[in-house]
């Protein structure tokens, strides 16, 4: 096969990219995954993802702070922004998901995607119902994230859409998401 006359941007970009942010339970990435089914052409972008393609010297954050792992955070922001500019020039509607509880951050990723609108969600079911599901999932953390929500709150409370998923099905917070953003799946 020849890849001489393929062309990989498509003649529509895609209608927005999508920032799903939260603290780590809150259902990022299970309404991510589950809003971007809902559209012929969506890329999931599962931000964490992107921290474990480093092979050696990477840092994850701890709550004690580290200087190298928030580098990191942005590292691996700036790779999920470069990869939904390109999904969204191909067509693709970019579904992000990350743990963005600090204005620098969110402000980071209104920067670096510009390709098309950035919406943002915030789903924010609350400490106690994130760290109950951290515990009945699979990825399940040894830490106890929930005093990122004060911070997530006290940053981000005027940014984005924010979305109380503590009592909704996925299927359900994923209708919250797309009523809030206008987003339309197509066909």
């Amino acid at each position: 096969m020849s890849f001489e006359d393929v062309v990989v941007d498509s003649v529509k970009t895609a209608a927005g990219a999508l920032l799903l942010a939260g603290i780590p339970g809150s259902g990022k990435s299970t309404v991510a995954a589950a809003l971007a089914a809902r559209f012929v052409r969506a890329a999931h972008i599962e931000v964490d993802r992107l921290q474990e393609l480093i092979v050696r010297g990477g840092h994850w954050p701890t709550p004690e702070g580290d200087p190298e792992a928030d580098r990191q955070i942005l590292l691996r922001a700036r790779g999920g922004c470069l990869l939904a500019d390109s999904f969204a020039a191909a067509g693709f509607l970019p579904v992000l998901d990350d743990v963005v509880v600090r204005r620098s951050h969110l402000d980071f990723y209104r920067a670096q995607v510009t390709a098309v609108p950035l919406h943002v969600v915030v789903l924010a079911p609350g400490p106690d119902t994130a760290w109950e599901r951290n515990n009945a999932r699979h990825k399940k953390l040894t830490t106890n994230w929930a005093f990122l929500d004060e911070a997530m709150r006290a940053e981000l409370s005027a940014e984005g859409v924010w979305i109380d998923s503590a009592d909704q099905t996925v299927e359900e917070t994923v209708d919250a998401v797309l009523a809030a953003t206008g987003l339309t799946p197509e066909g």
